[in-house]
């Protein structure tokens, strides 16, 4: 284990964490709020980041499959936890709360403690939203650039995808890959804050909707979200954002490349498109069907929020038939692609476990003959497909036990699941006692916690955590 270099990363993100929390004071400021809380906030990381960035100095500059594993975990515990100081300092939110509110935030969960958002100081509100924004980078970095050489749950398929050279080591790598992708982030970003701006929001209120429409984490500056603005045109702006943050972060590289027929022809893609569409045409004709005065945009909205994990409302769909119920639920285990900000399995999992149930049916009819599993025009080998199976059964293990923490705090079962799953899979709103008009603040401090480690571990695809509770890791 590369055990400087790792200090060194874990440093540098400390250094940049607290220089980003001076961006709050500045928010304050302009707002005519106390600056001083986010300032005090910024100082704990750097006085511990800065140090240690001037002294550990690594001669071997390779990163090795382990050393990414520890990084990547420590990382985003460790920003969760010094992003709580600024709830904190502010008296904004308690120690557990503020924890909470922070993993949801850096996870792009969207989960939320807070029951009146509207009151909460201006530079609160930034700094929610620029978590998630900085989450939703990590996130594509993480999918894009680390997770495929790690090998987590079929995530190596990636190695052909991702732009830039092929090298063994892994260092180098990310530097190239994320350099593209900070490009692409920050220009959708910027786009999607003049549409919003245009379409009528507020400048801060567009900044801060943009920060958590790319990233997908669906925090929002209002009580009633997005229903909040009650415009038609902001609604479809964010509809069509939404989907594209659930896109793959490489395919948005390949069209401003000039690939467009590549991107075409993927198969995700494709999938992901067909599910969105059939799951608001069946949206669509429920709510016809019961007489709901809700229309396509309202059911499209919906499931675009929750297929992309944004979590977004403009109605609280609760009051829905039951139909939309089990379709919303489907969609919330589906998630959106791979190497996007999305959260959930990732429809390229649901591609590959079809595929993989299609050849095992197959096999009982033919137990003679040779099947084997393709995707993307190439040859999936076993380990990949054994991989994405156990990922489902680890991702509903991890769902059941957030829902057995719920439950020993004596919740419903809908409640439970809904809160299980909605962690695991960085969606926020659930069902239950924390559906899209509710919040997460009623629950008990252990029980925000376990949801909390739910959270990180759903967004580190699960595998990587795990991997850091089995002793033999440590010993070879």
């Amino acid at each position: 284990m590369n055990a400087l270099l790792n200090i060194e990363i874990l440093a540098s993100l400390l250094v940049g964490l607290g220089a980003l929390e001076c961006l709050p004071a500045l928010v304050a400021w302009i707002y005519g709020e106390p600056a001083l809380p986010y300032l005090l906030s910024a100082l704990p990381p750097l006085v511990f980041g800065l140090p240690l960035l001037f002294t550990a100095r690594a001669p071997d500059r390779r990163m090795r499959p382990r050393d990414g594993f520890l990084v990547v975990a420590v990382a985003w515990g460790m920003v969760s936890l010094f992003g709580s100081l600024p709830y904190i300092l502010t008296g904004t939110l308690g120690p557990a709360d503020a924890l909470f509110e922070s993993i949801s935030g850096f996870t792009t969960t969207g989960s939320t403690v807070m029951t009146d958002i509207e009151a909460s100081p201006r530079g609160v509100l930034f700094w929610r939203a620029l978590s998630q924004w900085l989450g939703g980078m990590g996130i594509i970095v993480l999918a894009v650039a680390v997770l495929p050489l790690l090998g987590i749950g079929g995530m190596q398929l990636f190695q052909a995808e991702v732009p830039g050279p092929v090298a063994g080591k892994l260092t180098p790598r990310i530097a190239d890959t994320a350099r593209r992708l900070w490009f692409i982030y920050l220009g959708f970003t910027v786009t999607v804050v003049v549409a919003l701006w245009l379409a009528g929001m507020g400048f801060f209120d567009a900044v801060c909707h943009a920060f958590t429409t790319v990233a997908t984490g669906g925090f929002s500056t209002r009580n009633a979200s997005i229903g909040a603005f009650n415009s038609p045109l902001i609604e479809w702006l964010v509809i069509v954002f939404m989907f594209a943050g659930g896109i793959n972060f490489v395919l948005h590289y390949r069209i401003l490349t000039g690939h467009i027929r590549q991107v075409s022809r993927d198969e995700e893609l494709r999938f992901y498109v067909v599910l969105a569409v059939v799951f608001t045409l069946l949206c669509w004709w429920t709510l016809a069907r019961s007489g709901a005065p809700d229309g396509p945009r309202s059911a499209a909205f919906q499931v675009v929020s929750i297929m992309t994990t944004t979590g977004y409302g403009t109605r609280n769909f609760e009051a829905w038939p039951h139909l939309t119920h089990f379709l919303m639920l489907t969609l919330l285990l589906t998630g959106g692609m791979a190497g996007s900000t999305s959260g959930g399995i990732k429809t390229m999992r649901l591609l590959i476990g079809a595929r993989a149930l299609r050849g095992m049916v197959s096999h009982l009819r033919h137990s003679r003959a040779v099947h084997s599993l393709h995707y993307a025009g190439r040859t999936v080998p076993d380990g990949v497909v054994s991989g994405v199976l156990l990922f489902f059964l680890a991702y509903l293990g991890l769902a059941i036990l957030g829902a057995i923490a719920v439950a020993s705090a004596g919740y419903d079962p809908v409640t439970s699941l809904s809160a299980g799953l909605t962690a695991v899979g960085n969606f926020g709103p659930g069902t239950g006692e924390i559906g899209p008009t509710d919040n997460f603040g009623h629950f008990p401090a252990y029980v925000k916690l376990t949801l909390g480690f739910c959270m990180i571990a759903g967004r580190l695809e699960i595998f990587t955590v795990l991997a850091l509770l089995d002793p033999n890791f440590w010993r070879n």
